[in-house]
């Protein structure tokens, strides 16, 4: 079916392009969004006389999601979700889920301005676009976890975090743990032999001063012996 484009359209053209597409991608969406219009005869003297008119307000649109676009780019979102070990969803999140989350931040817009393929249906951080206008896009970052403290890890470690990563975690503690149980003991072990070197030290220096003190008493009698004689 050939149509005439109101507005530009993503991948397939400008403001008041006729272009061909599915008939059941006009009928559901083109048409009905008023997007476009069926390029007969007769619409098309409509466009010319109303081309201006279209021009001025798609201005006027773009103008305003561009006022917007600074408020939404770089947005981060999170969304708390149930999720099994390996990460996967018990259930997914939409566009609309998306949107919501968004519009809670501060700034509203709504599911049909967000870019998702397909709904997502694991843990993780995803840049999502938000379409503001056919020509003013901008990004979100959308943190998905089953905790806002799991959220803020996700963030540092800009990835989800799966059963396999928090055994690891746990591993990794454990072996530190165990490594300064180690060093302690050492420590604790080395200040025991310098304690009993001390102790070994003291002792030889007192039993050094005993038998000195042994020899001084002795000299005096060694002395008398020849007078008495």
């Amino acid at each position: 079916m050939e149509v005439i484009l109101l507005e530009r359209i993503e991948k397939l053209g400008q403001m008041g392009e006729i272009v061909t597409v599915k008939t059941g991608y006009a009928r559901n969406f083109l048409l009905p969004q008023k997007k476009a219009m069926r390029a007969t005869s007769s619409n098309k003297a409509v466009f010319e006389t109303q081309r201006s008119q279209l021009e001025a307000e798609n201005l006027k649109r773009r103008q305003e999601a561009e006022s917007v676009a600074g408020k939404v780019d770089g947005v981060d979102v999170t969304i708390i979700r149930q999720a099994g070990d390996s990460g996967q969803l018990y259930g997914s999140v939409s566009a609309r889920d998306i949107a919501d989350a968004v519009t809670e931040s501060g700034v509203t817009v709504n599911r049909t301005q967000i870019v998702l393929n397909r709904p997502i249906k694991a843990l993780g951080i995803y840049e999502t676009r938000v379409a503001l206008h056919p020509e003013v896009s901008v990004n979100v970052t959308v943190n998905i976890a089953r905790t806002e403290e799991e959220a803020k890890l996700q963030l540092e470690r800009g990835g989800a975090i799966t059963a396999a990563d928090e055994m690891e975690a746990e591993a990794a503690a454990d072996a530190a743990l165990a490594i300064a149980d180690d060093a302690e003991a050492e420590v604790a072990a080395a200040e025991g032999l310098v304690e009993e070197d001390v102790v070994e030290r003291l002792a030889s220096d007192a039993s050094g001063e005993d038998e000195a003190a042994d020899t001084a008493g002795e000299e005096p009698a060694q002395a008398a012996s020849p007078t008495e004689g």
